[in-house]
């Protein structure tokens, strides 16, 4: 069965940086498109970004663009989510996905259990 394995989430102060991962099995993860989602607390699930199945494609969140970076490595079946910069309003659940399609609403076909991120201001 798939599998999506998130990894590295913590506590952070404001300012700093963090790497979550994303372990994907049970799928030939070279085929899907994979996205980054997050749910802070009373709020709805929000696109944060995704990278097609080449890595050639990418797209990102308003919120985040010029502070997190996406990237993939095939080979090792996983993706991950470089973030900098951190604020508080960043801290949610990240949640990684996969799909056929890249795309920025939810529309992905397998999802992991999520990651918690706290940032501390």
């Amino acid at each position: 069965q798939v599998q999506l394995v998130e990894s590295g989430g913590g506590l952070v102060q404001a300012g700093g940086s963090l790497r979550i991962s994303c372990a994907a099995s049970g799928l030939t993860f070279s085929s899907y498109a994979m996205g980054w989602f997050r749910q802070a607390p009373g709020k709805e699930r929000e696109f944060v970004a995704a990278i097609s199945w080449g890595g050639a494609a990418i797209y990102y969140a308003d919120s985040v663009k010029g502070r997190f970076t996406i990237s993939r490595d095939n080979a090792k079946n996983t993706v991950y989510l470089r973030m900098n910069s951190l604020k508080p309003e960043d801290t949610a659940v990240y949640y990684c996905a996969a799909g056929r399609y890249l795309r920025a609403t939810p529309d992905y076909n397998y999802w992991g259990q999520g990651t918690q991120v706290t940032v501390s201001s």
